[in-house]
């Protein structure tokens, strides 16, 4: 039997169990669950960097039970040199993954801390920011053990990595081997930075001494990234996407994310009638849900302010009914279709007054542009390279354009009062593990951990992967691979908790008060109560 833990007066969960304990001590003191939030963002940028980092963007979502949630979109923009025509003049024909020409959009999540924060149902205020940094600060200065995902995607993408600037010194070990799990792992830099903007408030990472550090280290690296790109951000308060499925009102993020194509995966199955879990309807069921969904995101998704079509008009029933039309309840539509990876991590956090909030935070790729900036310590995104350098390219470069994000929130209200909130990292594998646990909870009645912890599929790419695929765990029933084999799903059987498969949680909050969490075993998570 797995049990779900149980909570009334505060819960987080994490994929690490340090940023779960801190976020609820921030709890147990009488903070917020944006404050615990924010505390445990900072954390998880300390002791996960191979997933994020304050260099990269992040996503909120803050409400609570039978209230709509407010969107907090924390993606920064191209920088205003970066233009196709000032790639060319630097002799490159594509943007890179790795390396200061990679990092070319303003890193947006500390203004997402910042503008959660402020958020008039946030109720903060009660804490000083130099108490929500002060756990990343002393993780930061002095060390925490390297985990067993670090050392792994470090030693896999160590050729990419290794000569970019500031990489070696931050997280390779002395003499430039690879850190073991459990080596300790030391960012003075960044402690450094993290308490600058405890004293000197976040904004001091776009307005003050921080910001200068940041881009007077990006230029004389080769970055496009300049102090007016840091001076002029700001992170954006947003009305989240919404559908109803059943007795359920479910929301999401609008573009740049693909949180329409969460929602639609979910707003076609519906319409499948599938009337059990976890046999071949179900997962069939989700795959091919996925397939409709994935080519409206990919022909439609991009900065808001270049789509052809607004993302609440492709969630109409009308758009719905088609894609569940579309789909052969016996057989497997054709695939491939172009993906793309990310690194991330998702956590959620329930107060003792109901307040809820649903976080992602991302780098894009593992160690994202891999630079990490001498001064600040800071290791930056790359999620730019997602750009294309030709006119016709759906994400064409363009100083101030927004990037796709993979990166997709999540939230639930039932109709009997429940308000549930889940989310997970992994690329491609975001919406598709979303639906999953979704579905097993809240229309198949598995309990909160079991529905996290049950096998998982993905369809397509994610991180630290290359194959586009049908990759299912082996732990999923023999009978089960069969028929989608037979279907026409082109299945790869992969290892049981493969972590390709995300670091997936959830919390659950009753009208009552009770609180169900749950966290991924394939991550290095906890679920911590008050």
């Amino acid at each position: 039997m797995i049990n779900t833990p149980l909570g009334h007066r505060g819960m987080v969960t994490a994929p690490h169990h340090m940023a779960a304990e801190a976020g609820r001590d921030v709890l147990r003191e009488g903070g917020t669950a944006v404050e615990a939030m924010v505390t445990a963002a900072a954390v998880i940028a300390v002791v996960y960097p191979h997933m994020n980092a304050i260099g990269g963007d992040g996503f909120w979502l803050v409400g609570e039970a039978g209230q709509r949630p407010s969107g907090i979109d924390a993606c920064g923009p191209a920088a205003g040199l970066a233009s196709r025509d000032w790639y060319q003049a630097q002799g490159t024909t594509t943007i890179p993954a790795r390396g200061p020409l990679a990092a070319l959009t303003v890193p947006g999540t500390v203004g997402g801390w910042m503008a959660a924060l402020a958020q008039p149902n946030a109720t903060s205020g009660r804490m000083p920011v130099a108490r929500l940094m002060a756990p990343a600060v002393a993780m930061a200065r002095e060390g925490v053990p390297t985990t067993a995902g670090q050392e792994a995607l470090t030693r896999q993408k160590l050729d990419g990595l290794q000569d970019i600037p500031g990489f070696a010194e931050t997280f390779l070990a002395d003499d430039l081997s690879v850190p073991q799990r459990g080596d300790r792992l030391i960012q003075r830099r960044l402690g450094d930075t993290l308490e600058q903007l405890g004293r000197a408030g976040l904004g001091d990472f776009y307005q003050g001494d921080v910001a200068q550090s940041l881009a007077h280290d990006l230029e004389a690296l080769g970055s496009p990234l300049r102090l007016d790109d840091f001076t002029g951000y700001k992170a954006q308060v947003v009305d989240p996407l919404s559908i109803t499925s059943r007795d359920t009102q479910l929301y999401n993020m609008p573009p740049p994310t693909q949180g329409l194509a969460s929602l639609m995966i979910l707003g076609v199955f519906d319409r499948l009638r599938v009337p059990d879990g976890e046999g071949f309807a179900h997962i069939h069921g989700l795959i091919e849900a996925t397939k409709q969904a994935f080519r409206v995101r990919d022909a439609e998704v991009t900065d808001p302010e270049w789509m052809r079509t607004q993302a609440v008009d492709l969630l109409d029933a009308r758009h719905l009914d088609s894609a569940a039309a579309a789909i052969d309840p016996q057989r497997a539509a054709p695939w491939p279709h172009p993906a793309a990876p990310g690194d991330t991590v998702w956590m959620g956090a329930v107060d003792a007054n109901g307040q809820a909030t649903s976080f992602i935070q991302s780098i894009y790729w593992e160690f994202g542009a891999g630079i990490v900036l001498p001064e600040s310590g800071v290791l930056m995104q790359n999620r730019g390279m997602s750009f294309g350098l030709t006119p016709d390219h759906p994400q064409a470069l363009e100083p101030g354009r927004s990037p796709f994000h993979t990166l997709n929130p999540a939230m639930a209200t039932f109709a009997d009062g429940r308000h549930m909130l889940y989310g997970t990292m992994g690329g491609e594998g975001q919406p598709q593990t979303q639906a999953a646990v979704f579905t097993r909870h809240a229309r198949f009645g598995m309990p909160l951990q079991a529905a996290v912890t049950a096998p998982r599929w993905l369809l397509g790419r994610t991180w630290g992967d290359s194959s586009t695929g049908l990759k299912v765990e082996s732990r999923l029933p023999d009978a089960v691979i069969q028929a989608l084999t037979e279907a026409g799903h082109a299945v790869e059987v992969v290892e049981p908790f493969d972590g390709m498969m995300g670091h997936a949680g959830a919390i659950v909050r009753h009208p009552d008060g009770l609180l169900e969490g749950a966290t991924d075993p394939r991550s290095d998570g906890a679920v911590a109560t008050v």
